[in-house]
């Protein structure tokens, strides 16, 4: 931080994975405290909770370790420029990949037109509450049984849940849904 204050960096590049505090929660106070400075994501993990933090914590960008190098370049390049519109969010190829596209809405005249959403969402936040609980207990292993005594439903409203989520996810088996649990770190919550 005080090394951020000295220097004004024009981009800050922060790693999900770096050591000391928190990345979200250093963002987070750099981004209050050093208003010039842009904050972008490079990291090996590409988790929908990862992306989701960034952009809550004012960061501009995230990439993946796995984009091309180019393409990586290229995306700070833009942010550095300052292209797009205020607040616009910059993936890399490898993040695009787990973000829906921008939803649409009708205007007046009734031509469907994008809706000014700056960033995608990704494919966790298409879920809703009961959904991610639903998740959750799948990731932890638990049977369709179990999830519907856990949670005072019945075993058919558990099915209805996990097909939703396969759709939402654009998954086909309760074992991907299980992997994906896992590896978004809901298995551990």
């Amino acid at each position: 931080m005080t090394e951020a204050a000295r220097v004004r960096p024009d981009i800050v590049l922060l790693d999900i994975d770096m050591p000391g505090p928190d990345p979200f929660e250093m963002a987070d106070r750099l981004h209050r405290q050093q208003k010039q400075s842009k904050i972008v994501f490079l990291s090996a993990y590409v988790r929908d909770h990862y992306i989701a933090e960034a952009y809550r914590c004012g960061a501009c960008g995230y990439f993946s370790k796995a984009d091309a190098i180019d393409d990586i370049i290229e995306g700070l390049r833009q942010i550095a420029r300052g292209d797009g519109s205020e607040g616009e969010f910059v993936f890399g190829q490898k993040v695009k990949a787990r973000c829906r596209p921008p939803k649409t809405r009708r205007t007046l005249a009734g031509v469907r037109a994008a809706q000014p959403e700056l960033h995608p969402p990704s494919r966790l936040q298409t879920l809703t509450r009961r959904e991610l609980e639903v998740l959750r207990l799948i990731g932890k292993g638990l049977s369709r049984n179990d999830i519907a005594e856990a949670l005072s439903r019945s075993a058919k409203t558990i099915d209805r849940h996990q097909e939703r989520m396969l759709k939402k996810l654009d998954l086909e088996t309760r074992a991907e849904l299980m992997r994906f649990a896992i590896r978004e770190g809901l298995a551990e919550a």
